[in-house]
């Protein structure tokens, strides 16, 4: 591991010291902020084209214990509620194309993974630590955050599920 990525971690580990999960808290931070990225293969991702779907972006790095332990269950969760209108973003920080992609072929990950190698869209987000994530809604406002390791059981899914799309022919009929 290299000094960076030591002190990386380093990092992280002061900002959580105990590691805790957090829950997701609503969101009083303003507008949503752009986020128009490239996916490892070059493909170019934009939230605002995703209206319609509750999206969970998720702020993280390979190098980040935190972040590496929350993917799995990120993953597993978009897979279970994505019939229903939803999606998870996995925005990685400062990264080479070719590490993210090497740690998702490695770990099987099945989530959308874009670079913020310059960080800037962190920056517009008001990201401070590593894992953050948010939850924007189906109109594209930012709902809810959390700062740190995420609390991933069923109360992650509670709060998002009152946010889903409502079934496409229940609004039809009405």
């Amino acid at each position: 591991m290299s000094v960076k990525a030591l002190l990386a971690a380093a990092l992280c580990v002061a900002a959580f010291p105990a590691i805790a999960e957090v829950a997701l808290v609503p969101w009083k931070g303003g507008a949503t902020p752009a986020l128009v990225l490239k996916s490892p293969t070059g493909e170019v991702v934009d939230l605002a084209a995703m209206k319609g779907k509750v999206v969970l972006v998720n702020f993280w790095a390979t190098w980040c214990a935190p972040c590496v332990e929350e993917m799995p269950a990120l993953a597993r969760l978009r897979e279970k509620l994505a019939p229903r209108g939803f999606e998870v973003l996995a925005v990685n920080q400062g990264e080479m194309p070719a590490r993210v992609t090497a740690f998702t072929g490695r770990s099987g990950l099945d989530l959308p993974v874009v670079l913020d190698r310059e960080k800037s869209v962190a920056k517009a987000w008001k990201v401070r630590a590593l894992p953050t994530t948010f939850v924007v809604d189906a109109k594209g406002r930012i709902r809810l955050h959390a700062e740190g390791e995420l609390d991933t059981g069923p109360a992650l899914e509670a709060a998002i599920a009152p946010m889903l799309p409502r079934d496409r022919q229940t609004t039809a009929a009405r």
